[in-house]
């Protein structure tokens, strides 16, 4: 899913066209990872200085309804990313900066063999951790904080 698919969904499904919507949709354009409400809230903020947190979550709400967005959960806060339309995958998420990389191997195949009679209606796999970016980030600013601090 991509912004053009999703202002074309909501207007194909009735939904009125507003500068906010599109403007979260952007962000996660912009972004290509999760975004908490929070976030969005917050980088809207200088548009929409009065952007309630609200009516951020009802957006969000609905964009996930209609799957422009998919939802996952993360430390008991729900962060969103676009709904990905392509074949079916999971997701490494970087708990750092959101982005997320593609992962096609699911572990989901081999549930038949552990029991057969049970009907799976859907399931999540995600794995959590820093991407290489991050890692690199996080470790430079070890060694700088080493450097600063008073040695015993």
């Amino acid at each position: 899913m991509n912004k053009t698919e999703a202002m074309d969904l909501l207007k194909n499904k009735g939904y009125k066209h507003t500068d906010k919507r599109e403007d979260i949709l952007d962000l996660f354009e912009q972004k290509g990872g999760y975004l908490s409400a929070k976030e969005v809230q917050l980088a809207l903020k200088d548009s929409y200085p009065g952007i309630s947190f609200d009516t951020v979550y009802r957006n969000l709400s609905l964009f996930r309804e209609l799957m422009i967005l998919e939802e996952t959960e993360l430390d008991g806060e729900k962060i969103y990313q676009f709904h990905c339309t392509e074949h079916h995958h999971h997701h490494l998420i970087c708990l750092n900066c959101g982005k997320t990389r593609t992962v096609d191997v699911c572990p989901m195949q081999d549930l038949s063999q552990i029991d057969p009679e049970f009907q799976v209606t859907g399931h999540k796999f995600e794995i959590y951790g820093y991407c290489k970016a991050c890692q690199k980030k996080m470790s430079g600013e070890q060694s700088h904080e080493s450097t600063l601090r008073p040695r015993a």
